[in-house]
């Protein structure tokens, strides 16, 4: 199955016909490969920041800056910006040591992709 969302500035892609590494997350001019239980552990940890986010958006002023951070291996999370508009920065760390990569979503990809991340997985089989 090929699912793509695939936008002016961000691509994601899940074809499981490419065997192990088949997600595919793509902003501006780079692109990484995760297989399903990197992506499924991104997806718990984007639900996690996201969690936090909306626990303390009432409480802050549309002006005031914020930063969150969470680490749960093999990825560390930083979401960074203000209530309304965010960017997002990634760094993994291969339990198996067989690489390691960050990635950094801009405002306002971030949030599209957020939320595009989500879907896709609630909608797999």
């Amino acid at each position: 199955m090929i699912l793509v969302k695939d936008q002016k500035r961000w691509r994601l892609l899940k074809d499981y016909k490419k065997g192990k590494f088949c997600f595919l997350i793509g902003v501006d001019h780079w692109s990484i490969e995760l297989q399903k239980s990197e992506f499924h552990s991104l997806y718990l940890l984007l639900l996690r920041i996201n969690e936090q986010l909306l626990g303390i958006k009432n409480d802050l002023m549309d002006e005031e800056s914020i930063t969150l951070q969470l680490e749960q291996l093999p990825w560390y999370i930083e979401l960074e910006g203000k209530k309304s508009e965010w960017s997002l920065r990634f760094v993994f760390e291969s339990q198996d040591q067989t690489r390691s990569f960050e990635m950094y979503w801009p405002i306002p990809l971030a949030q599209n992709l957020l939320n595009e991340i989500k879907q896709m997985w609630e909608s797999m089989d």
